[in-house]
């Protein structure tokens, strides 16, 4: 009679405090995905590289004990195998037993054409939240301002970038020229590159990756102080969840440029198509996981690293409600009598 009363007790309060119970399980699933696209890594081979980040994510998150719900992932139903909108995910459990409800945001790539070229900042992320704590974005285009804490309030979407770049230069006790803004290389931002450049500050244009991009603003030593321009929706709400949880400030605006998008965010319930969002918007839950491993080598993390005896990662994992920030280097041993662990 003691033992069930205490297992269910402990069932209960698993379900209770998501951070506590599900961060380091989700490190283990971006540490599994990294380990298995960084196998891939320089074959010039993308779809494949994605394709086994995305089998190792699904694969890890099925044993964990939860209730897990696809909010962002792989695209529709009919587009993905895995990994889809919708999509349930998590450990079987007894009938009765009480385990956490999550949503859950995924990339299980961000970067694979950085990862099939053996360039820098691939990354695998996920976030998470209670029931309703992340948007469902849509898969389009959204415009985006990232900035760190320094810069709360100090940057407006509709602004020219030159008022906004004096802005945060000004909240940073920096002139303008020694501003370093984040822009994806793309000929939709000829404009604004021309634009951070006669205003006199310095642009650092990435190829991919505007998820870690994001992060690195808002952490003060990266030597980055703002990402501006367009990306993904969806990795706009996955960014949001780390721009709360490291307290920094970001703005977004999607852009619904056809009518099928006008048609597609109507079915999703998004009323204002104009709606600027803060992150507290996009990801509005009270308890939020972010979660990241490096896949090659980035300004936050290091890439996964090969050895006789082992692998080595680097990763992130963010929590709102506790509000931890941890950095975590790990050494994933091999089976076997002789192993050694060495500090590189």
């Amino acid at each position: 009679m003691t033992a069930v009363v205490k297992t269910e007790a402990k069932a209960r309060t698993f379900g209770r405090n998501i951070e506590s119970d599900l961060a380091s399980r989700f490190l283990r699933v971006v540490e599994t995905a990294a380990i298995a696209s960084a196998h891939t890594m320089g074959q010039g081979e993308r779809k494949l590289s994605d394709q086994v980040a995305t089998e190792a994510m699904r694969k890890t998150m099925d044993s964990i004990p939860m209730r897990g719900t696809i909010v962002i992932g792989e695209g529709e139903r009919d587009e993905a195998p895995m990994l889809y909108i919708g999509e349930k995910v998590g450990a079987e459990f007894p009938d009765g037993t009480e385990v956490p409800e999550v949503d859950i945001a995924v990339d299980p790539l961000e970067g694979t054409n950085l990862c099939a070229t053996g360039a820098p900042g691939a990354i695998t992320v996920l976030a998470a939240s209670e029931s309703g704590g992340l948007l469902n974005a849509p898969d389009c285009y959204m415009e985006k301002i990232v900035v760190g804490p320094s810069c709360k309030g100090a940057v407006d979407i509709d602004a020219p970038v030159i008022d906004n770049l004096k802005n945060i230069a000004k909240r940073m006790h920096r002139d303008v020229e020694d501003l370093v803004v984040i822009v994806l290389d793309r000929p939709r931002h000829e404009k604004l590159i021309a634009d951070i450049r006669k205003a006199g500050a310095r642009i650092r244009l990435i190829g991919d990756g505007d998820l870690s991009a994001g992060i690195a603003a808002a952490i003060i030593g990266t030597g980055v102080h703002a990402v501006m321009g367009s990306g993904g929706a969806p990795e706009g709400v996955i960014t949001a969840a780390a721009i709360r949880c490291l307290n920094g400030y970001m703005l977004g605006r999607l852009v619904i440029d056809k009518p099928e998008l006008e048609e597609r965010i109507a079915r999703m319930g998004i009323k204002d198509k104009d709606k600027i969002y803060e992150a507290e918007d996009l990801a509005p839950g009270k308890q939020l996981i972010f979660a990241a491993t490096g896949v090659t080598d980035g300004s936050l993390m290091k890439g996964v690293r090969f050895f006789g005896e082992g692998t080595r990662t680097s990763s992130v994992i963010l929590t709102l409600r506790t509000g931890k920030v941890r950095f975590i280097d790990s050494i994933h041993l091999e089976k076997g009598p002789d192993v050694k662990v060495r500090f590189v």
